[in-house]
């Protein structure tokens, strides 16, 4: 879980949303619980005899004393052998170590005095409502004076008369007293009826509160979760342009696109989740819980013994979704590069005939991503409904033990029903959460892949590294030897070269030989394994990497254009560029006489991938854009296979004209370029094998008299 909680880096800043969510989770979980404490006193009020004022006064003493009463039922009332039920408090039950206890009060015991209302004479009677409240509503006394009848050992009924100790009153009891002000305290059908429509009401208001509440929680968690990706997706693309080339050479750029997009969604939901579901369920099920422990804990401390069982189990399975989760967005990852490289290469793959090559590779891909995906769904689909059995039966076992005590008077029925509602609700809380923890573990294997990015070494610069000055007398390459990472075999092998400032060098040599690898090293896209390379007798390693670059320009057979207007693509080459920069770059490039008859000039956007522009008219583009940058050092590859005879004449012009007077390093594939060279050094398998001018090598390297006749382009 260590990477998920260091998205919460991003999260924690936004502390006022986060103070709002948790307010408003709360006030969901206690609104909750009251709406289901309403529960009981409708029940009593539909169901029993002794109204609305009567349910709260005996909760309150039942709490504040720690003794139950019995509440008679209709027929009580016409019972001839139990005349004295409304005039009396009839024991069910009495707690441990209450103060009900220590005033001698026992289970069968019947109060008839309390108080104020005390009976003098063996015809006086009470009504069991006054008591009730007598004992209830009492403040600023330590004990009341309590009267109750037993019957004694001989079986005579005695009247004994007791102190017993007031206790503090229950932390609701003020505020459900001063709420039952406005409901009539007679037990007529009329206000039977009213107290209904009040406790209904109640509970509309409740619910509107309620639902107010939810809205602010989630609106403002999505807030908090959106404002935490786009930082993240900042920081993550900040840092993939400062992390060394070879990373993305040996990821690929669709496994990062993946993190990116894909990843960053799941680790977004896991946020949502838990500053939404898994904030308010499990707060909503424990006000539940301490409604239901209100009622009995006994009964409730029952049904939750299937807790600890439940939590083994989600985090059993919270370990192996983690898994499959990681191993799903690896395959995502493949699937979008498989994606990315055929729909790019749609031309090469329909006129080879390959599509169904194409196809096979691609479903063996996505029936791997299919496997892990069913994998989790059985996870996720295991989760809830074991969770739910072990509900049932912790359920069951309470169910059994609550019916036995409200048939043998130690519940009241409406309670009893009123606790499992509770519960019930609680559990279908708990049940919403199941699958929180398997959602987090998935945020979670994300959010390793995008840190794994994060936390990848960014380009490294020496402490006090100096700023390196304008190429004055030459580039040198110092014994230089350079291995690509997770290979073996060295691309670059003791490389000795000089190149003076102001001189154009053409390299040739077969593929493979390490031409581009070498040119690559100049602006320390990589680092050498060993050796140096030097400008003006300093090593580049030594120097910064903005002053190193800046004296650089590039221009690669791989064309690379942005999606946007040609004037930002040309612009490119050097920051606040004005448009007559632009323009000029453009028209010593041979780009402008192409860009001034579209109907939106320079302001045309480029597509994806240069869409809707030749190769020849791209290749220009760039060209005018390392025109602009006007760079010390220029580095070119030669791409006359994708342009046309007219863009591969105007192009060598132009790059004749940008190489004057500057030190330009050649990947060459032309024989023109070659023969006008100041320079030529030609590689294999990794050396340098000649050096020299044409007339010479022709004469003295094989290599080069082979490739002048086989492979260099005549023009």
């Amino acid at each position: 879980m260590k990477a998920f909680w260091r998205v919460f880096g991003y999260v924690w800043p936004q502390w006022h949303r986060l103070i709002t969510i948790a307010c408003s989770a709360l006030l969901i979980s206690i609104l909750y619980g009251l709406s289901f404490g309403t529960i009981s006193p409708l029940l009593t009020v539909m169901m029993g005899s002794e109204g609305l004022h009567g349910w709260a006064n005996r909760n309150i003493c039942s709490h504040r004393y720690g003794m139950k009463f019995y509440v008679p039922e209709q027929l009580d009332f016409s019972d001839p052998n139990n005349p004295d039920v409304a005039y009396s408090l009839q024991i069910a039950k009495v707690k441990r170590n209450s103060l009900a206890e220590q005033a001698g009060l026992q289970q069968g015991d019947s109060i008839v005095g309390a108080g104020s209302s005390l009976i003098h004479e063996s015809k006086d009677k009470i009504p069991s409502g006054r008591l009730l409240c007598e004992l209830a509503t009492i403040t600023n006394v330590e004990s009341i004076v309590i009267q109750y009848r037993r019957i004694d050992k001989s079986g005579r009924l005695e009247t004994v008369e007791r102190e017993l100790q007031c206790g503090p009153k229950p932390f609701y009891a003020d505020y459900v007293q001063s709420v039952l002000r406005f409901v009539p305290k007679e037990r007529t059908r009329e206000n039977k009826k009213d107290a209904v429509v009040f406790i209904i009401l109640l509970m509309l208001v409740v619910t509107a509160v309620r639902c107010i509440a939810r809205f602010y929680q989630d609106y403002t968690a999505q807030k908090v979760v959106y404002t935490s990706l786009a930082h993240l997706r900042e920081d993550a693309f900040r840092h993939s342009v400062e992390i060394p080339v070879g990373f993305f050479a040996k990821e690929g750029a669709s496994d990062t696109v993946s993190r990116f997009v894909r990843d960053s969604l799941a680790i977004g939901n896991g946020v949502k989740i838990l500053l939404g579901k898994a904030l308010r369920e499990p707060l909503k099920a424990l006000g539940l819980i301490c409604v239901a422990m209100l009622i009995d804990r006994n009964l409730t401390l029952i049904f939750l013994c299937g807790a600890p069982v439940s939590v083994f189990i989600l985090s059993k399975f919270g370990r192996k979704i983690k898994r499959a989760m990681k191993r799903s967005l690896e395959s995502w990852a493949k699937m979008l590069g498989k994606l990315e490289e055929v729909i790019g290469a749609v031309r090469v793959v329909k006129v080879y005939n390959r599509q169904e090559y194409e196809h096979s590779i691609f479903k063996g891909i996505n029936r791997k991503l299919l496997k892990q995906q069913f994998r989790i769904a059985k996870i996720e689909s295991a989760t809830g409904p074991i969770l739910e059995a072990l509900g049932m039966f912790a359920g069951s076992a309470g169910l059994v033990i609550g019916a036995q005590w409200v048939f043998g008077g130690e519940m009241q029925g409406p309670d009893f029903f009123a606790l499992l509602f509770c519960l019930g609700g609680s559990a279908e809380s708990v049940r919403r959460t199941s699958s929180v923890w398997n959602k987090i573990q998935q945020a979670n294997a994300a959010a390793q892949r995008v840190y794994s990015l994060i936390d990848q070494d960014p380009e490294v610069e020496k402490p006090g590294a100096y700023e390196l000055t304008a190429l004055k007398d030459e580039i040198e390459f110092k014994d230089v030897t350079f291995t690509y990472p997770a290979t073996d075999r060295p691309v670059l092998k003791g490389i000795n070269l000089r190149i003076q400032a102001g001189h154009n060098v053409a390299i040739v040599g077969p593929n493979g030989s390490g031409k581009t690898t070498l040119a690559n090293l100049i602006p320390r896209f990589y680092d050498p394994d060993s050796g140096q390379i030097l400008i003006d007798g300093k090593s580049i390693h030594d120097a910064t990497l903005s002053s190193l670059r800046s004296q650089i320009g590039m221009v690669t057979q791989n064309i690379t254009t942005f999606n946007d207007t040609i004037a930002a693509n040309i612009g490119y080459g050097k920051s606040g560029a004005t448009r007559e920069e632009i323009i000029a770059a453009a028209k010593r490039s041979f780009a402008h006489e192409f860009i001034s008859p579209l109907p939106d000039g320079y302001d045309t956007i480029i597509g994806e991938q240069g869409s809707g522009l030749s190769g020849g008219q791209l290749q220009r583009i760039v060209i005018a854009r390392a025109i602009l940058k006007n760079p010390a050092i220029l580095i070119f590859d030669e791409a006359t296979s994708q342009v046309d005879a007219d863009s591969e004449a105007k192009i060598h012009r132009a790059i004749e004209e940008i190489m004057q007077h500057r030190t330009s390093l050649i990947i060459a594939h032309r024989f023109s370029t070659v023969i006008t060279a100041d320079f030529i050094v030609v590689m294999d398998d990794g050396q340098i094998i000649a050096q020299g001018q044409h007339e010479e090598l022709v004469q003295s390297c094989p290599l080069y008299q082979s490739l002048y006749e086989t492979q260099l382009v005549k023009g």
